[in-house]
């Protein structure tokens, strides 16, 4: 569990997060809050889903920059803002930006995917590429922020920016009253901070869940004391903070019941549930909150849940791993690797049972050379498609009565 500790003077409150909720009224997505039928019976409890991937920029980062934006004076929006990220927060300060005809710079890192520095600047901002580390862009920017006389923006550690990601909370609340539970990604803590100082005031006993994926455990180290490794190659790259907020650690640790964290592989699966289920898409971050009911079903059970799906951007081609490594975790997708002798017939001789067991066939690889097998021996690597687990079991059997080994080629 969180630790919690009293403030006396709150950084914020519920009617900061409503005086947001005005302001930006129209200028962004009011996404919708939906029951998942299939969800909850997946999960065993009953799911509500607020669809953030809504949004024009696909993320609810839109929110809190819009505020942040309509709070400066014109003197102020004239000289410009200037922002290190990444990601979704640099999408939402350019495009509300270019609306309002705020000058935009962000820094990037130079690893930064081609993709998110077309669509930033498609947006109208100028961007910056600078090192190889987030520490470093954002580095560069408060130095060019001091500069140029620009408005640094920061991504979460900002009242204004934590008013506007609250509002998040006010409509899940006025559409589905009944949710006890909320289940939010947490990165920097923005999101969290904004959600949990509305809905713990509207709502004094809901119970409020921090989640963050087991690579990057920084606000949980940070409100537990423990210290664990934050490092690693995430698929929720939108909560890989290795520092928390110091203004939202506080908020965390104050009104949060406490942080979960989620492997890798419970992020993939959630990710390729949005997809198949809701037929909607979601980047890893967002669906680190089904990831938490997927890790720790028995936290949920029974209980009315509401998860904020945060964001929808992802690189196409990690969407397409992603799920075909959730189709061979279920057993519908398999790599076989077969020894078989290197003549003339050995080859017709398998692929007739994949056929006489109507598994289809996607791929093979033939591997002669490169094999501690017998010169007249070889094997192969069939890819290969199913209705299952089981369906594979019955391939793999009839082939070991023929006579051949086989050895599937396990995903972890």
């Amino acid at each position: 569990m969180a630790a919690r500790t009293e403030q006396t003077d709150p950084p914020l409150s519920l009617d900061d997060i409503r005086a947001a909720a005005r302001r930006i009224e129209g200028a962004v997505v009011r996404t919708p809050t939906m029951l998942s039928r299939t969800l909850s019976e997946a999960t065993g409890a009953v799911v509500y889903v607020k669809f953030e991937n809504l949004q024009f920029t696909a993320a609810y980062k839109e929110r809190g920059a819009l505020n942040k934006l309509l709070l400066m004076d014109e003197a102020t929006r004239a000289r410009g803002v200037i922002a290190a990220s990444a990601g979704n927060h640099a999408q939402a300060l350019a495009y509300h930006g270019a609306r309002l005809g705020v000058p935009v710079t962000i820094v990037m890192p130079t690893g930064t995917p081609t993709i998110k520095v077309m669509q930033t600047e498609g947006h109208g901002a100028a961007v910056v590429l600078l090192g190889e580390l987030f520490d470093e862009a954002y580095a560069r920017a408060l130095e060019l922020a001091e500069a140029r006389g620009l408005t640094f923006v920061h991504p979460f550690d900002d009242p204004e920016i934590i008013a506007g990601q609250g509002t998040v909370a006010l409509e899940m609340l006025a559409d589905a009253p009944e949710i006890e539970t909320l289940v939010v990604p947490i990165g920097g803590g923005g999101l969290i901070s904004g959600i949990a100082t509305a809905a713990k005031a509207l709502k004094p006993d809901i119970d409020l869940v921090g989640v963050q994926a087991e690579l990057y455990p920084s606000m949980y180290c940070k409100t537990t004391g423990r210290h664990l490794p934050t490092a690693g190659d995430t698929i929720a790259e939108g909560i890989a903070v290795k520092e928390p907020g110091k203004l939202t650690a506080e908020i965390v640790a104050a009104l949060v019941d406490e942080i979960l964290l989620v492997p890798e592989r419970d992020i993939e699966t959630a990710v390729s549930l949005y997809l198949q289920i809701e037929k909607t898409v979601a980047e890893g971050a967002g669906a680190a909150g089904l990831a938490a009911l997927l890790t720790h079903k028995e936290r949920f059970a029974g209980r009315t849940v509401g998860l904020i799906l945060t964001g929808g951007n992802i690189d196409t081609r990690l969407l397409a791993t992603v799920l075909l490594r959730d189709l061979a975790r279920s057993g519908r997708m398999a790599r076989l690797r077969i020894q078989l002798q290197d003549r003339p017939g050995a080859l017709f001789s398998v692929v007739k049972l994949f056929e006489k067991h109507r598994i289809n066939i996607v791929e093979i690889y033939h591997q002669r050379i490169f094999t501690p097998l017998p010169a007249k021996d070889a094997f192969i690597d069939v890819e290969c498609e199913a209705r299952g687990a089981e369906h594979i079991e019955r391939l793999i059997d009839d082939l070991h009565g023929e006579g051949f080994q086989v050895h599937p080629v396990e995903i972890h």
